[in-house]
């Protein structure tokens, strides 16, 4: 270990001037202890083996110095940084983004699977110096011949641990076989098993047989025994309904809500004002005043909700603050730790509440391990406990007013309407009541049924117990078979892929998962052979679903799907609906945007966000 360095600011670390600056703007002004050491030592040429828990600050600690390293006029990959997940590369992508905001000519290029290769094809083409990306797409590109790393300065492995539970050693092994060796290298991790250990010691040694600097941060335990954590699976409404209801029947002071971007807080903001919430936004888009106006206005009970970004909210003291919710989950866990710490201080007691979907569940064991704390699984109120509390408020605010008030006058004038109009006094309250709740009606409609044979296409292929879905070709191998559903009914299907091809199980159920809409546990068996594939899949499929897989692709070829043992019914061209309009697998709405099965991504999967 080398000796911990204290007392120095960024600026005096050796940084570009620029970058100092921007950190110190974006309110950084003491390291972190795993910056102290990594961001001398990686400026100074050395490798670095870097072991920190998450909420360390890993990020800026190779970040920071690879962006002092790199040359904005040269139009190439200088750095490389590969993470597990996309939501990590989209994280810290984002940050380094955000580092590097004023240094003129700097591109990050951001690339996962599960988007289309288009944009993230010509943002490599396009010269971005910054390229941070997934295992199987990283490698995929390399095999295109798209991704080139001879000018190549710094490679970074993020999270490696991570990496190895999801299986990816040997994709990591085959895209740093192609770094140079005169690049430099780092490799964090919060833990290191034999594999990793094994990895650094090919990855990490440079060309004169030198070890890398080993940085050990001693973990800390984030005790929040004061907080109650609980999580809440988006399903069945929107966030934006549960968010909502959640607010009308929870007692709260005040409200720090996360988001993922800046134009996140201004649309959620303006979302809850219309519900008549007293809602602003606090985002890098305001100046330094206008932040601590907001914040006072806070402390003031002017404003009972903020909705914030990770970077602004970070230093955020305001004791009255009694429920943190994260409406988007941050990109790793050491910025929930810093999220769910606004609440709860002061001695106080507080709330995190969090909103998840299937893919984003393992997530929840790292903030559980980290917090030292337990997550508790809850449901939001449904339409008929909304209606029940809205007609109970009523009643409460009823009671109080004949209690409180002199109704002497406006008793007369009822009685008034009632000699005059001949109507029961039942019929004038009832017809007051009616004016009264059109804003927010006292009776709310049934919530729509959760879909259960096929859902969201966020929902798509991954059930609790295996996590989040890595991308196509870096999927770990299929889980047993208890996980399909005895009461499903298969056909098998024949697909032109199979092992001279490359092709596993795990691609296969990816593609159709993906591609489809349509839960891994409706897919059935499936069999290798040399030239192609069977797979189990359910009984009457949609043509159009059948269409759809039958272009679908796997190691860049496509399956060509049809029944084994005869050709899938064409249907006349003239029949095939409009592009928009085709259905997806039993009735799932239509992809997000980056999810498209043509392959084109909206531009809004690059994020150039900083979290």
């Amino acid at each position: 270990m080398s000796e911990v360095m204290t007392g120095l600011s960024f600026a005096e670390m050796g940084l570009a001037p620029i970058i100092a600056k921007q950190v110190e703007a974006l309110g950084f002004s003491t390291p972190t202890p795993i910056q102290a050491q990594a961001i001398p030592a990686l400026l100074e040429g050395t490798n670095v083996l870097g072991e920190a828990q998450t909420g360390t600050g890993k990020t800026a600690a190779f970040g920071l110095p690879g962006l002092t390293l790199l040359d904005p006029k040269e139009r190439s990959t200088q750095m490389l940084v590969v993470a597990p997940t996309r939501e990590l590369a989209m994280q810290v992508a984002a940050a380094i983004t955000e580092f590097g905001q004023k240094m003129r000519g700097v591109e990050v290029a951001t690339v996962y699977g599960g988007s289309a290769f288009g944009p993230q094809i010509k943002a490599l083409r396009g010269g971005a110096q910054v390229v941070v990306g997934t295992p199987g797409r990283l490698l995929d590109l390399l095999n295109k011949g798209v991704l080139n790393l001879s000018a190549l300065r710094l490679a970074v492995l993020d999270e490696a641990d991570e990496m190895l539970n999801m299986g990816f050693v040997e994709d990591i092994e085959t895209i740093m076989a192609k770094v140079p060796a005169t690049s430099q290298r780092a490799l964090f991790s919060a833990t290191m098993p034999t594999a990793i250990r094994k990895l650094a010691k090919t990855f990490l040694v440079n060309e004169a047989g030198e070890q890398p600097l080993n940085i050990q941060i001693a973990a800390k335990t984030q005790a929040q025994a004061t907080i109650r954590q609980r999580a809440w699976q988006v399903r069945g409404v929107t966030k934006i309904t549960a968010l909502a209801r959640l607010l009308e029947t929870m007692e709260y002071q005040r409200v720090l809500i996360f988001v993922r971007t800046r134009q996140d807080t201004m649309d959620l903001t303006e979302q809850l004002q219309r519900l008549g919430f007293k809602a602003s936004p606090l985002s890098g888009d305001l100046t330094q005043v206008q932040r601590e106006q907001t914040v006072s206005q806070l402390r003031s009970g002017h404003v009972e909700i903020l909705v914030a970004t990770d970077v602004v909210a970070r230093g955020l003291d305001v004791p009255e603050i009694t429920h943190v919710i994260n409406y988007d989950l941050p990109g790793d866990s050491e910025s929930y730790v810093h999220r769910i710490g606004r609440t709860g201080r002061a001695g106080r007691s507080g709330e995190a509440i969090l909103f998840f979907r299937p893919r984003e569940k393992h997530l929840l064991r790292h903030y559980e391990r980290l917090t030292n704390g337990t997550i508790e699984f809850f449901e939001i109120p449904n339409a008929s406990e909304l209606s029940t509390h809205r007609q109970l408020k009523l009643l409460s605010t009823i009671q109080e007013t004949v209690a409180k008030q002199d109704l002497t006058q406006l008793t007369t004038i009822v009685e008034k309407l009632q000699t005059e109009s001949e109507l029961s006094l039942l019929q004038i309250a009832t017809a007051l009541l009616a004016q009264t709740q059109q804003a927010r009606p006292l009776i709310v409609a049934d919530d729509p049924k959760v879909r259960e044979y096929s859902d969201k296409p966020e929902r798509r292929a991954r059930d609790a117990k295996r996590g989040d879905r890595p991308e196509r070709g870096e999927r770990p191998a299929r889980g047993p078979r208890e996980s399909r559903d005895a009461n499903i009914e298969f056909d098998t299907y024949k697909i032109q892929v199979g092992r001279e091809h490359g092709a596993r199980p795990q691609d296969i159920v990816g593609a159709i998962a993906n591609e489809a809409s349509m839960d891994s546990r409706f897919i059935g068996q499936i069999q290798l052979f040399d030239g192609h594939s069977l797979v189990e899949l359910p009984k009457g499929l949609p043509v159009a679903v059948l269409r759809v897989l039958q272009k679908a692709r796997v190691r860049q070829h496509q399956m060509g799907m049809e029944l084994a043992g005869e050709q899938i019914t064409r249907k006349p061209r003239g029949d095939k609906p409009p592009r928009g309009e085709r259905p997806a697998f039993k009735g799932a709405p239509k992809r997000a945007a980056g999810a498209g099965r043509d392959g084109k991504a909206d531009r809004g999967n690059r994020s150039r966000r900083f979290q």
